[in-house]
């Protein structure tokens, strides 16, 4: 592996290889690889020359746009650690990520400066502010165009926060290497890297480019990991730009910029993204580069998956599965076949242990996705839970981050989700993906969310939070029934609310904690989130 296996490295490499070819497509601007490396190079110099230095945390607080792709790349340059802020984030929770994570400085767009203000005071490690706007351009145009670091190492960090949906934002730290073989190099079918120049000449002497779409944001994991692997592999990072979702304007932009792979997150995305293809102006657009529609970050449900088929029957439907503390580990393209939890094929360093003794498990014996080989290095500050995650047997470090799992008989692994959102029912597991997927198999259920809630018989009970399709109907009862004839009738909700909307994060995951407190209010029953 080579010694200076670094982001902001292979951007400069590829750039020289490849400077007309296209890097980054947006809603409202085209970049090429020149101007990509360019810019990056600008903001580079402009925050050393403002007292960023190696090793220092660099919080980028905006919603999509060129200017985070820049900014994340900057960091790298600049040997600095980039930092993604939530940008739906209030005070308090503000105050602890820019405070966890010992930022000394923030790239942000000019609509959370006021944010940035009230929490500043509170910050005095935060001393350097650049904010997206006219400014932003005057400090790239006053920094050097020269690149100045050139003692980049492999071992410079990574970090990316999770999204707190058990519990206060975690940092999950690697080494440029590491993140880069687990989760940026899938576009180069995980193929060894021998030097940064070997990634150079394969660009330039490929005859096309691959060019890779995310629906979601920046800030997530995963979309920052799909730029990655469009430019680790020399192709064109297409990235939606636009204030807020719209399913027909994501399908045109992926027309637009000619998109090989369009990347979804869960059903909230990917059933407005079949139906304006099927029912839309969607319908419309040519789409005629896309090979593949990849679902991300949270399962399909079969409903949405039997809508995806009917969508985008000349494309592959293939499923991912990655976490923030494992990288890309596992992705299985459709069959057509019914699917009861996301089933994936994965590498040889990824399995299910017994996260007790580290053992193995059975083929069909429930346990703990784990995986070996470039993990983590673990969570920032946070030893105890550093240890509790990536646990050592017989010698071997693993990293364990909670998705109950099974090996089938053919190697793949069936994925059924993560243990701190599980009911536990009178002694059963339940795990609240499979009762949601049932919901949405019905025809006039939208979206649903599952959670667990207090009952004196069973400990905890099944409660159901529904959104119903417009101008839909569906008593609780006919819910019920219907969840009856897909799962058992101990996973059926024992109660039911339909709500104008399902709590999700911002990367499209149910807000299992937000779902918690509005099921416990409809319920009756005080609760703090």
């Amino acid at each position: 592996m080579p010694a200076d296996l670094q982001l902001g490295s292979i951007i400069e490499v590829i750039a020289d290889a490849i400077p007309d070819r296209p890097a980054l497509i947006t809603n409202d601007i085209e970049l090429s690889w020149f101007e990509l490396d360019d810019r990056s190079t600008r903001l580079a110099n402009h925050l050393i020359d403002n007292g960023v230095a190696p090793g220092d945390h660099v919080a980028i607080h905006a919603r999509n746009s060129h200017q985070w792709v820049e900014s994340f790349y900057a960091c790298f340059k600049a040997r600095a650690v980039p930092i993604n802020v939530n940008y739906r984030y209030v005070h308090d929770e503000l105050v602890y990520l820019y405070d966890n994570a010992d930022c000394v400085a923030v790239i942000t767009e000019s609509i959370y400066a006021d944010a940035i203000d009230a929490v500043a005071r509170q910050l005095p490690k935060l001393k350097h502010r650049v904010v997206i706007d006219d400014g932003y351009e005057h400090a790239l145009a006053a920094a050097s165009t020269g690149r100045r670091l050139t003692d980049r190492s492999a071992d410079d960090q990574y970090i990316v926060y999770t999204g707190g949906t058990t519990g206060m934002p975690k940092g999950v730290m690697w080494r440029n290497e590491d993140i880069i073989m687990a989760a940026l190099n899938a576009g180069r079918r995980d193929q060894p890297i021998n030097s940064l120049h070997q990634l150079a000449d394969e660009a330039a002497a490929a005859p096309g480019q691959g060019r890779l779409m995310a629906a979601g944001p920046m800030m997530h994991g995963g979309t920052q990991w799909a730029c990655g692997n469009a430019h680790v592999m020399g192709g064109v990072m297409v990235l939606y730009t636009l204030p807020s979702f719209d399913a027909y304007e994501m399908l045109a932009l992926a027309d637009r910029g000619r998109a090989h792979a369009l990347t979804t997150m869960g059903d909230a995305m990917a059933r407005p993204l079949a139906e304006a293809r099927l029912h839309g102006p969607a319908g419309e657009l040519e789409l005629a580069n896309l090979f593949s529609v990849n679902n991300a970050a949270a399962p399909l449900s079969m409903a949405v998956r039997e809508q995806l088929r009917a969508a985008f029957p000349n494309q592959i439907i293939m499923d991912t599965y990655g976490a923030s503390e494992t990288g890309s580990t596992g992705r299985r393209s459709d069959d057509g076949s019914e699917q009861k939890a996301p089933r994936f094929d994965v590498g040889p360093e990824t399995t299910v242990l017994d996260e007790k003794t580290g053992r193995i498990c059975d083929v069909g014996e429930v346990g703990k996705l784990a995986r070996s080989g470039a993990i983590p290095l673990g969570y920032y500050k946070d030893p105890a839970k550093t240890a509790a995650t990536f646990p050592v047997f017989d010698g071997k470090r693993w990293v364990i981050p909670g998705d109950f799992a099974h090996i089938e008989a053919d190697g793949s692994i069936t994925v059924l989700g993560r243990g701190s959102a599980s009911i536990n029912s009178g002694g059963e597991k339940i795990y609240p993906e499979e009762v949601e997927a049932a919901l949405k198999q019905h025809p006039a259920v939208f979206d649903a969310a599952v959670v667990g809630t207090p009952s004196e018989r069973w400990g905890q009970q099944v409660t159901a939070l529904v959104r119903l399709r417009d101008n839909c109907q569906a008593t609780n009862e006919e819910l019920r029934q219907h969840c009856r004839a897909l799962v058992a009738d101990y996973k059926v909700p024992k109660d039911l609310f339909i709500v104008d909307a399902v709590p999700r994060t911002e990367v499209a995951k149910v807000d299992y904690p937000g779902s918690t407190v509005l099921a416990l209010k409809l319920l009756g029953i005080e609760a703090k989130r």
